[in-house]
């Protein structure tokens, strides 16, 4: 009589809420804990989320319910800084012929539909719930909580983001580094006529895009170089960015009248990071912006915290392209660090590429070739 095999993630974002949803499917006991108390439900503007991640939301059969929510469109426009089309390139279908090219979704939007995924799972789920401890031995590992409470597992998916503290905990050094890159993001109504997203290079800042989200919603966006967080104070976040995005013509001005409540502007850095050599120690093992992370240059951030979920439940339950072992030992997470290096490298570095092309003003570099590259790579099935 084989016996269930028990795991908890830690994290609920994608990573998190793939790897839960899929591992529960199989019939395992999960546990999911997440330090927030809300669940990231309401954070954020929007997100791109490209074919390949289209692919891996299909499979957690929440795909209808995204492409009802969000708005999905197959080519980018590049424009002036005044908003003139220079050029529309169509985008490639990484998700197959069957799925959009991309779609744009509410972030807080998508996260729900994820969120009410992992519950009709049937996973066990503690908000505003860390893990204090991890003490492995042959067998599994022992997780003391933050509200005093013990479990026991027989495996531990860190999923909990690019500041990860199950990283450090299990002795991986591995830590983010800024790029020199900034972004501003904000959600915006939709003007009449975006159909698509649209990108301008030049002007007061690096880049200045927005992707419509649904029917009336989009969210714009503004790239500079970083700037100290501590000297731009929360309550002029809405003035910063419109004092950028004032600068562009076309649909900006309709965009940029909307950009008044501080509170809902977002000011991140880009940053870059991957974990070398392997992404676990004993049972404890790394999937999503905790293993590796890079600047929103190519959208792919997402898509590869989905693909790693997919990739590692694959394995775990014996359904993925390897030996299908049922062994959860180091063989079987090597070939998962494996297998996504091999995906994954190539993304962050052609990421962190095209960003510093721009840092460094050069102005005859191949960016749509090393795109075409990249999301040929991505059409293969991760």
């Amino acid at each position: 009589m084989s016996v269930r095999r028990t795991v908890l993630v830690i994290g609920g974002g994608a990573a998190g809420n793939a790897a839960t949803i899929l591992l529960r499917r199989a019939g395992m006991d999960v546990d999911l804990i997440e330090a927030k108390d809300d669940w990231n439900a309401t954070a954020g503007s929007g997100i791109t989320l490209q074919g390949n991640a289209l692919r891996v939301l299909r499979e957690l059969g929440v795909w209808e319910r995204v492409r009802e929510s969000g708005h999905g469109f197959g080519s980018v426009g590049i424009t002036a800084p005044d908003g003139t089309v220079l050029h529309v390139a169509e985008d490639v279908r990484t998700g197959g012929d069957d799925l959009p090219a991309t779609v744009g979704i509410q972030r807080p939007r998508l996260q729900r539909i994820l969120i009410e995924a992992v519950r009709a799972s049937g996973a066990t789920v503690r908000l505003g719930t860390r893990a204090t401890s991890l003490e492995q031995d042959a067998s599994g590992v022992t997780v003391r909580f933050s509200d005093g409470t013990t479990g026991r597992y027989d495996l531990v998916i860190a999923a909990d983001g690019i500041g990860s503290t199950t990283r450090a905990a299990i002795g991986i050094t591995a830590e983010p580094e800024p790029t020199g890159m900034a972004i501003w993001r904000v959600e915006a109504p939709r003007p009449e006529g975006v159909a698509r997203a649209d990108l301008a290079y030049g002007g007061p800042s690096y880049i200045a895009g927005y992707c419509p989200t649904g029917d009336s919603t989009l969210y714009a966006f503004v790239v500079e170089a970083k700037r100290d967080r501590g000297s731009i104070p929360p309550q002029s976040y809405a003035d910063e960015m419109r004092g950028i995005a004032r600068h562009y013509g076309g649909f900006w001005p309709e965009i940029t009248e909307h950009i008044t409540d501080p509170a809902k502007v977002n000011y991140t850095w880009f940053d870059r990071m991957l974990v070398e050599g392997s992404w676990h120690r004993g049972r404890v093992v790394l999937a999503g912006d905790a293993a590796h992370c890079c600047p929103p240059t190519l959208a792919q951030g997402a898509a590869l915290s989905l693909e790693d979920a997919l990739v590692l439940a694959e394995l775990l339950t014996g359904s993925g392209s390897g030996s299908g072992s049922e062994e959860w030992d180091d063989a079987l997470f090597l070939r998962y660090y494996e297998r996504r290096m091999r995906r994954v490298r190539p993304v962050v570095e052609a990421s962190v590429q095209i960003g510093q092309w721009q840092l460094d003003g050069v102005r005859d570099a191949d960016v749509p070739a090393l795109m075409g590259r990249t999301m040929a790579l991505l059409k293969e099935r991760p």
